[in-house]
């Protein structure tokens, strides 16, 4: 498989592409990265190096693959944080000429915004960019709970609600909808939830809630479960494969004491996921 994937980059640890292509050459696809940014460490850290990448060189980067002719190879186009409005269009250009060039071709968009602690965090501009034109033309759409209700205008917390928010996020455009960081009220104290939802079924699946917070563990989610979802057709079985590869990365990172994921120790878990979690289907 070819991906495409269209996300920032940093030098120093692990998000963006930085976090969402190792995974997936470890799974032996083909991935074509093209940077939005050059940093030198995520902006967690308050300081950082590097520049933003203008929208006009991202799209020349791109308009230099398609010169070689080879969109028409490209099986999936992944996009995650947009730092700005500029880049919205050029995303959704590179989609359209691969679509174009490859109609089995699907689009991922991980919409990131913000979560529950942190509320929004991305320019003010950017929500409604990815509402009224990104979402409606993604195949894929990896949220956490706090995204999706923030894109649907609604407010999912419990199973129900939560079903009800993914139905009306389909209905703006996507046909499989990850929502990732569920938890719902009900559930099991020390524990968190993902759930893949489509037209027909969902499924939820649950694990133990690991006590950090990991940047890029959502970039590695959102490129897991495309690759995961082109290989197999199967949501079940790719919710299943990359919740147990995100959990043993988050595991082993909590084990080591550092703050960055520790993406290339974690590598066997990508390759051959345990499969440890129960997936319920609940629709």
């Amino acid at each position: 498989m070819k991906i495409l994937s269209i996300q920032s980059h940093v030098a120093y640890g692990h998000v963006g592409n930085s976090a969402a292509v190792f995974p997936l050459q470890r799974r032996g696809h083909e991935v074509w990265p093209v940077l939005t940014v050059n940093y030198s460490n995520h902006t967690g850290y308050g300081e950082w190096g590097g520049p933003i990448i203008a929208p006009a060189d991202v799209a020349s980067v791109i308009d230099g693959i398609e010169a070689r002719g080879v969109l028409g190879q490209v099986d999936a186009v992944l996009s995650g944080y947009q730092g700005g409005a500029g880049i919205a269009d050029v995303i959704l250009s590179a989609v359209d000429r691969v679509k174009a060039a490859n109609p089995a071709a699907t689009y991922t968009c991980d919409p990131v915004m913000g979560n529950a602690k942190s509320g929004c965090f991305v320019h003010p501009d950017v929500p409604p960019l990815i509402r009224e034109k990104v979402v409606p033309k993604a195949d894929v759409i990896t949220p956490n709970q706090f995204e999706l209700g923030f894109l649907t205008e609604t407010e999912p917390s419990d199973l129900d609600s939560t079903l009800a928010s993914a139905d009306i996020a389909m209905e703006m455009g996507p046909s499989t909808v990850l929502v990732t960081s569920v938890e719902r009220p009900d559930r099991p104290e020390g524990t968190i939830e993902m759930m893949a939802v489509t037209r027909e079924a969902a499924w939820i699946v649950q694990t133990p809630h690991l006590p950090f917070k990991a940047n890029g563990s959502g970039d590695v989610t959102a490129a897991l479960f495309t690759a995961h979802l082109r290989e197999t057709g199967s949501p079940a079985q790719a919710l299943a494969a990359t919740t147990s590869s995100v959990f043993d990365l988050l595991q082993t990172t909590l084990d080591s004491g550092e703050r960055e994921l520790r993406l290339v120790q974690s590598q066997e878990f990508f390759a051959e996921p345990r499969m440890q979690f129960e997936v319920t289907q609940v629709r």
